[in-house]
C-alpha cells in the first residue's frame, strides 16, 4: 500500500506492458544505460532523489553515439512511440505534482507498474478546486423525531438487532461533524490531526483520476489516461484496494471487513452497511445500487405476504362455478377442431384442470392486487426519494453543484479531425478553436445509423417471436399427427413447454447482443461528456433489452387468439397452418413471465455474474503467459503486491448493467403482476442472493472502482417512474381484455336469470354447423363425425340459425364496452390514488429537512464565530505590538537621557544632535 519508503500511500497505479528491442546492439559496460538497467528502483518526484528522470528499461542507448543506427521494425516503432508518450505524460504528472515510483525493466517483455503519491500540496489544491466538502471542527446535534415514530424506531432497532452488520459505529451518533467544501484560506476551520489520513482513501484516489484525466501529451494529441488506455500505451489504470479480505493474521482492513459482513453468503440474513460500503467501495452511486435493493427488498416482503394471500383466495376461487360447469362430464361441450383435417372434436371438460389452475389467479382478488400493485410502486418511488435524500444528507451530498466534466476523448480526437479538415487552426486567431464544436450534422450520420439500428433491432425481436409462434404452430401439427395416443394428448404442454424455453435462450442471446450494439451505437453518436454518454447509452440500452424481454409476454397477453377467425373462416399464416387459439391465456401467460423471469434471474443475474468474470480472468491469465517469456526477475519481491493482485482482478465496467437488471425485474413485478401474482415473492428471493452475489463480485473479483459522487441515480429514477404508470395501463388491459372478470361481472348482473354464475360457460361458447367447414378441412377418421351436428367455439357471434349467421353478437358488443369502460376507470382509479399517496408522503423526510435549516444556521455561527476569535486575536497580536513598542521608546528615551547628561556641554545644555536623535 506504500512506495518503497513505507512512507507515501500509494493512491493511484498505471500499468503497461512492455517490449525492448532485441536487434540493437548491446550496450557497452561502462555506459549510462547499464547503470541505469542495474538500478533496482527509479523514483520522479517534486522533491528530487537524485533520479530526476523516468527509468528508460534500457531503451535509449548512450548519448555520445557508439550505437550503430538501426532501421526499426514497425513493431519496435510502435513500442518506442508508446514509451514516449508514457514518459512524457509522466514528466506531466511530475509537473501537476503527483511523486511517481516505478519499477526497471529487468526483462525483455514484460509487465510493469507506475504508483502514484499525492502529497499533501496536491490534496488541498484539487479539493478546494473540486469542492470537496470536509469536515470541521465544529460538531453539531442531530434531532430525532419524538413521538410514537421514536418509539417505533427503538423497537424496531432492538429486535433487528441480531440482523446488524458487525461494523465499527461512529462514537455518538446523535452529533455529525459540520461540512464544508475544503478551502486552503480557511484551512484553520477544519478538523486536521494528520495530514496524511484527513482526505480518505478514496478521496485521494478521486483527486489523483482527475489530474490523470486532464493531464495530456500535446505533442501526441492523446488527452488524459482515457486516450492512452485506449491506444494501449498503458493497460489499466485503478486504485488499490485495502489489503487481503481472506487470513486471520493479518491486519483488519475494510475489505475484509466488508467480505466478513456483506459479501459472504453466510451473512445473508444481515443487514447491508451502506455507509461501509459508500465510504469503501462505490461512492456514492453504488451505495445507492445497493440501498435501492434493501428498500425494494424489504418493500417485497410486504407485497410477497399479499401475493401469498391472494394466492390462498385463488385456491378457493378455482371451485367456483364455471369451473366446476366446465369439469362436469355430463354437460360436455364438444369443441370444433384445433386444426385442419388432423385434428378430431374435443371435449371441453379436458380442460378442466387448465381452467382451475387459471382460477388460481383469474379471480376477483386479482382486481385489488393490481391496485394493490400499482400504489405499492408509487410508494417504493416515493420511499426510495427519502432514503436517497436521507443517503445524501448523512453523505455530505446536499446541494451537491454539477461538477464541469472533460470532454472525453473521441469527442476531442473527432473535433480535431474537424479543425484539420476545415483548416481553422491558426496562429493569428488562437481563441477560434474554442469556438468549434460537433454540429448536428457532424452528428447526422451517426443519428441515421442510430435510427436504423435500433429499428432493425426491434424488427429482429418481433421477427424471433413471430419465428417462435410459427414453430408452435407447426409443432402442434406435426405433433398431432402421430400415431402415439399419449403424444396427441400432452401436445399442448409439449408446445408451450418448449416454446417458452426457445423464447429464454433468444432473450438470452439478443440481451447480450443488444449491449454491445447500444455501446456501439452511442459511440458513433460522439457524446462531448461522460454523463451524456452514459444516458444515452442507458436509453439505448434499455429500449432494446425492455422490447426483448417484454415482446413474447405481450404478444401472448394481448395478441394471441386474437387474429384467429372463426370456424369456416380461419386465418392461416401458410398454407395449411393456422394461427392458434388462445386457450386459458392468463394461465399461459403465468407460466410464459414465471420461467422468462425465472431463467433471466438464475441464468443471466447469477450465473453469468459469477461464470463470465472468472472466464475472462482465467483468459487473461493464459494470455499473459503465451506472450510473455519465463524470465526470472531478481529483484521482484517473493511475495507479490497489492498492484499486482489487484491486476489479475476484472476491470470494473460500471453499474450499468446492475442497475439494468433492478429495472428489468421491477418492471416484470409491476407490469405483469396481474397475471402472475407470486413475481414478488421470486423477485425477494432472488434479491437476498443478489445481494451476496454482487457484494462478493465487488469485494473479490473486481478492482477497486474510481470513486464517483452522485446526489441521486439519475436517469434510473426517471425509468422507474415510467414504468410504475405504464403499469397501470397494462395490467387494466390485462384484467380487462386477457381475463375473464368483464365477461363473468357482465353474465351475472345482465344475462343471468337468477344473479349467479350458472350456465356461464355456455355463455360465452358460439355454434357452428359442422357442415360448413371448408372441403378437406374436416377431421379425418373422426370419433365423433356421427354424432356430432354442432360444435363450439369460444366466441361471442350469432349462431348458424341465425339470420346474421356468425356475425358479432350484441353481447360482444357489449362486454367490449364494459372491457374499455373497466381500463378507463381502472386506471383513473389508481392514477388518483396513486397522486394522492405521493401528495401525502414528502419527498424529503421532516427531520433531515430541519437537520439541512439547522446545518446552514449552524455553518453561518460557526463562521461568524471563527472571523470573530480571528479578528481578536489579530487585534491581540497589533496591541502586543503595539505596547512593545512603547515600552521600547520610553527605554530608549532613558537611554538618550543619560547618554545626554554624560555629554552636556559646559553652560549645561543637551547636545542639539542627542536631543533630535532622542526625538526620532
Amino acid at each position: 500500500m506504500h512506495f518503497r519508503d513505507s512512507k507515501r500511500k500509494v493512491d493511484y497505479v498505471l500499468a503497461y506492458h512492455y517490449r525492448k528491442r532485441l536487434a540493437r546492439p548491446p550496450p557497452g559496460p561502462g555506459s549510462p544505460e547499464r547503470a541505469r538497467r542495474s538500478a533496482s528502483l527509479a523514483l520522479v518526484s517534486n522533491g528530487g532523489t537524485g533520479k530526476g528522470c523516468v527509468e528508460d528499461g534500457g531503451q535509449r542507448g548512450p548519448p555520445g553515439g557508439g550505437v550503430e543506427a538501426m532501421a526499426l521494425s514497425p513493431l519496435d516503432a510502435l513500442e518506442e512511440e508508446k514509451r514516449l508518450q508514457r514518459e512524457e505524460f509522466e514528466r506531466n504528472l511530475v509537473e501537476a505534482g503527483l511523486e511517481i515510483e516505478k519499477d526497471p525493466e529487468n526483462k525483455s517483455q514484460g509487465l510493469s507498474f507506475v504508483r502514484i503519491h499525492a502529497p499533501w500540496q496536491v490534496l488541498s489544491r484539487e479539493a478546494e478546486l473540486l469542492k470537496i466538502k470536509m469536515p470541521t471542527k465544529k460538531m453539531y446535534e442531530i434531532t430525532e423525531e419524538g413521538g410514537i415514530l421514536k418509539t417505533l424506531n427503538e423497537i424496531w432497532c432492538k429486535l433487528t438487532e441480531p440482523l446488524q452488520p458487525q461494523v465499527p459505529q461512529q462514537e455518538n451518533t446523535k452529533m455529525k461533524n459540520l461540512s464544508y467544501p475544503f478551502s486552503r484560506e480557511k484551512i484553520y476551520l477544519y478538523n486536521i490531526k494528520d495530514k496524511d489520513t484527513f482526505f480518505d482513501n478514496a478521496t485521494r484516489s478521486r483527486i489523483v483520476r482527475e489530474i490523470l484525466k486532464r493531464t495530456s501529451t500535446k505533442a501526441r494529441n492523446s488527452m488524459g489516461i482515457s486516450t492512452l488506455i485506449a491506444n494501449n500505451v498503458y493497460d489499466a489504470a485503478y486504485p488499490l484496494h485495502d489489503g487481503h479480505y481472506e487470513g486471520q493474521n493479518d491486519d483488519m482492513n475494510e475489505r475484509k471487513l466488508l467480505y466478513r459482513e456483506w459479501a459472504r453468503y453466510g451473512a445473508f440474513y444481515k443487514f447491508q452497511p451502506i455507509q461501509l460500503i459508500s465510504g469503501k467501495q462505490l461512492l456514492h452511486l453504488g451505495g445507492y445500487s445497493f440501498a435501492y435493493l434493501s428498500c425494494k427488498t424489504a418493500l417485497d416482503i410486504l407485497i410477497s405476504a399479499e401475493s401469498a394471500g391472494c394466492g390462498r383466495l385463488g385456491g378457493i376461487c378455482a371451485l367456483v362455478i364455471p369451473s366446476k360447469e366446465m369439469c362436469d362430464q355430463r354437460n360436455a361441450f364438444t369443441m370444433c377442431p384445433l386444426c385442419d383435417k388432423f385434428c378430431d372434436y374435443w371435449n371441453l371438460s379436458s380442460a378442466c384442470a387448465t381452467a382451475r389452475a387459471s382460477h388460481l389467479f383469474d379471480n376477483p382478488a386479482t382486481v385489488f392486487f393490481s391496485i394493490f400493485m400499482a400504489l405499492w410502486a408509487t410508494m417504493f418511488l416515493e420511499q426510495w426519494k427519502r432514503l436517497q435524500m436521507r443517503l445524501s444528507y448523512f453523505w455530505d451530498l446536499t446541494g451537491l453543484e454539477e461538477e464541469e466534466e472533460h470532454p472525453r476523448p473521441e469527442y476531442e480526437t473527432k473535433l480535431l479531425q474537424k479543425k484539420l479538415k476545415n483548416k481553422t487552426i491558426t496562429t493569428d486567431n488562437p481563441n477560434e478553436d474554442e469556438k468549434e464544436k460537433l454540429t448536428c450534422s457532424d452528428r447526422m450520420p451517426g443519428y441515421a445509423a442510430n435510427f436504423g439500428l435500433i429499428l432493425f433491432m426491434i424488427m429482429l425481436t418481433f421477427s424471433a417471436v413471430f419465428g417462435v409462434i410459427v414453430y408452435r404452430i407447426t409443432t402442434a401439427a406435426a405433433l398431432s399427427f402421430s400415431t402415439n395416443e399419449t403424444t396427441r394428448s400432452n401436445v399442448r404442454v409439449t408446445v408451450t413447454a418448449t416454446a417458452v424455453i426457445i423464447n429464454l435462450v433468444v432473450i438470452l442471446i439478443l440481451d447480450e447482443i443488444y449491449g454491445a450494439v447500444a455501446k456501439w451505437l452511442t459511440e458513433i453518436e460522439i457524446p462531448k461528456t461522460e454523463k451524456t454518454f452514459e444516458e444515452r447509452l442507458i436509453l439505448k440500452a434499455f429500449l432494446l433489452k425492455f422490447v426483448n424481454s417484454y415482446a413474447p409476454i405481450f404478444y401472448v397477453a394481448f395478441f394471441k387468439g386474437r387474429f384467429v377467425g372463426r370456424p369456416g373462416r380461419y386465418v392461416y399464416v401458410f398454407k395449411g397452418y393456422r394461427m392458434e387459439e388462445a386457450r386459458g391465456c392468463l394461465m399461459e401467460l403465468c407460466i410464459q413471465l414465471s420461467i422468462i423471469m425465472l431463467g433471466k434471474q438464475l441464468i443471466q443475474n447469477n450465473l453469468f455474474e459469477i461464470g463470465i468474470p472468472k472466464l475472462k480472468k482465467l483468459f487473461r491469465k493464459l494470455k499473459d503467459e503465451r506472450t510473455e517469456p519465463k524470465e526470472v526477475d531478481t529483484n521482484q519481491a517473493k511475495d507479490p503486491q497489492q498492484w499486482d493482485l489487484d491486476y489479475t482482478l476484472e476491470p470494473f465496467t460500471g453499474l450499468t448493467p446492475e442497475y439494468m437488471e433492478m429495472i428489468i425485474q421491477f418492471g416484470f413485478v409491476t407490469l405483469f403482476v396481474a397475471s402472475f401474482p407470486l413475481a414478488p415473492l421470486f423477485a425477494l428471493l432472488n434479491n437476498v442472493i443478489e445481494v451476496r452475489l454482487d457484494a462478493k463480485k465487488f469485494v473479490t473479483e473486481l478492482r477497486r472502482p474510481d470513486t464517483v459522487r452522485a446526489k441521486d441515480i439519475g436517469i434510473w429514477y426517471d425509468i422507474l417512474s415510467g414504468i410504475g404508470k405504464l403499469s397501470v395501463i397494462i395490467n387494466a388491459f390485462v384484467i380487462a381484455v386477457t381475463s375473464d372478470f368483464i365477461p363473468r361481472l357482465m353474465y351475472q348482473y345482465a344475462y343471468s336469470q337468477n344473479g349467479t354464475m350458472h350456465g356461464f360457460i355456455n355463455h360465452t361458447l358460439s355454434y357452428f354447423n359442422v357442415s360448413h367447414l371448408k372441403a378437406g378441412t374436416e377431421p379425418e377418421n373422426s370419433l365423433f363425425a356421427q354424432d356430432v351436428l354442432f360444435c363450439r367455439f369460444k366466441d361471442y357471434r350469432e349462431p348458424p340459425w341465425s339470420p346474421n349467421q356468425y356475425e358479432f353478437s350484441k353481447q360482444y358488443w357489449a362486454v367490449l364496452s364494459a372491457r374499455l369502460a373497466f381500463v378507463i376507470l381502472f386506471q383513473n382509479l389508481v392514477m388518483f390514488l396513486s397522486f394522492l399517496v405521493d401528495w401525502m408522503i414528502p419527498d424529503i423526510p421532516k427531520d433531515i429537512s430541519q437537520q439541512i435549516k439547522k446545518e446552514k444556521s449552524v455553518l453561518v455561527d460557526f463562521f461568524l464565530k471563527e472571523e470573530h476569535e480571528k479578528l481578536k486575536l489579530i487585534e491581540s497580536f497589533m496591541a502586543r505590538d503595539k505596547r512593545k513598542h512603547k515600552s521600547g521608546t520610553k527605554s530608549r528615551r532613558s537611554r538618550a537621557a543619560s547618554f545626554s547628561q554624560s555629554t552636556r556641554s559646559p553652560k549645561g545644555s543637551f547636545t542639539s544632535f542627542s536631543s533630535q536623535h532622542t526625538v526620532v
